[in-house]
């Protein structure tokens, strides 16, 4: 096993389930480090169970190069592996593990180029930045992002290394999630007139964004995306307790993606205003007392960088591709760009398709490739 391969091993076997704390992984990595000499801070969560962890290589001051990656990753249960999904196994040039791609494969590249970076005298820092709870949100990374904000120090430039298959991303949509809970009034259904259902404005609404899905698929275009329009969807209805019982309460669940070019706040007070408006009017005329209300579930933004940026040219030179794209699903690139005004760009191992499902793989081949990106990154970017 190469050095990366035998420190995803040790990732993989941790059990980062964004349910489930990361300070043992995150032991781990602060052991790893501190075995090269590279001190390390850790950034706690309110709950104490979950940390972000920076760490400098080379000398200190602004001007560096960040490499971000998450540590949390998506649950297996309910899912038919192969192999033991917490043990990385090789099979046929694949290394399967929950992780592998998404996105432990690139945390352990960037930890096996410490010892290289260390030896190679850096004129400018590399930071690495490890976060927590990607996946439901990009909710972690954010007590970072203001702790460097606050304090520095000032980096240049930033690779975040999602599975992207080693290609330049230049791009990725933002997202919202919401629950909308509706109230009404419970009767007998042999009384239904007399009573307010809240599953009707709750179909009110899905109808609603079924609509707004067809107008969003007709508005701004990005082709650089597989689907190059912003999207919608209603994942998610509950409501009732029995067939004959008018439903007392009611929730939609719903989630935009939306481009750079697209308002996420215009577009959640067009919901707002559609639900609190024509759609209440409507089940208030049973009911007076009818309420609708908005939960928000999470939010992270869009990213967009210029495909002509100083940044995504010389990536491109040191993958050794001119091709780029833009990727529908998100990351925190968007809020190194928004909170810390950071050219940013996405560029790991693996592939997305094999992600967030049983025998989870990153191919060797994608390893060797990131090992030897980042260590080229280094040099052109900090030079």
């Amino acid at each position: 096993m190469t050095p990366t391969e035998r420190i995803l091993r040790d990732l993989v076997a941790f059990d980062t389930t964004s349910a489930k704390s990361n300070l043992p992984l995150m032991a781990y990595v602060t052991q790893y480090l501190e075995s090269h000499g590279v001190a390390s801070r850790l950034i706690m969560d309110e709950t104490g169970q979950k940390a972000n962890l920076w760490a400098t290589i080379g000398p200190e001051g602004d001007g560096g190069l960040i490499l971000n990656g998450h540590t949390d990753c998506v649950p297996v249960e309910g899912e038919v592996w192969t192999s033991d999904p917490f043990t990385l196994t090789e099979r046929d040039g694949r290394l399967y593990g929950r992780g592998s791609a998404d996105m432990k494969g690139f945390v352990a590249s960037a930890l096996a180029a410490v010892p290289d970076l260390l030896a190679a005298k850096l004129p400018r820092p590399v930071h690495l930045a490890f976060s927590h709870d990607e996946e439901i949100g990009c909710i972690g990374v954010r007590s970072l992002l203001r702790e460097i904000a606050a304090n520095g120090p000032r980096a240049a430039c930033c690779i975040v290394g999602e599975p992207t298959s080693m290609q330049v991303v230049t791009g990725h949509k933002g997202g919202r999630a919401y629950r909308c809970h509706f109230t009404g009034l419970p009767v007998h259904s042999s009384l239904a007139p007399r009573g307010a259902s809240a599953i009707e404005p709750a179909a009110e609404l899905v109808l609603f964004i079924r609509d707004l899905a067809a107008e969003l698929a007709n508005g701004p275009q990005d082709e650089d995306f597989d689907l190059p329009h912003s999207t919608i969807s209603a994942g998610l209805i509950e409501g009732g307790t029995a067939i004959n019982i008018v439903a007392a309460s009611c929730t939609v669940t719903f989630e935009f993606r939306n481009l750079a070019a697209l308002d996420q706040e215009s577009l959640f007070r067009r919901i707002e205003a559609e639900v609190l408006g024509p759609i209440l009017t409507r089940a208030r005329r049973n009911f007076p007392e009818a309420k609708a209300t908005f939960e928000q579930i999470y939010e992270y933004p869009a990213h967009d960088i210029p495909a002509d940026a100083d940044l995504v040219t010389r990536m491109k030179h040191v993958v050794g591709r001119n091709d780029h794209s833009k990727v529908a699903f998100g990351a925190e690139a968007g809020l190194f760009l928004r909170e810390l005004g950071l050219p940013t760009v996405l560029c790991g191992p693996g592939s997305i398709s094999v992600a967030h499902r049983p025998d989870e793989y990153v191919e060797r081949s994608q390893l060797e490739a990131c090992d030897r990106m980042i260590r080229k990154a280094c040099s052109v970017l900090l030079s």
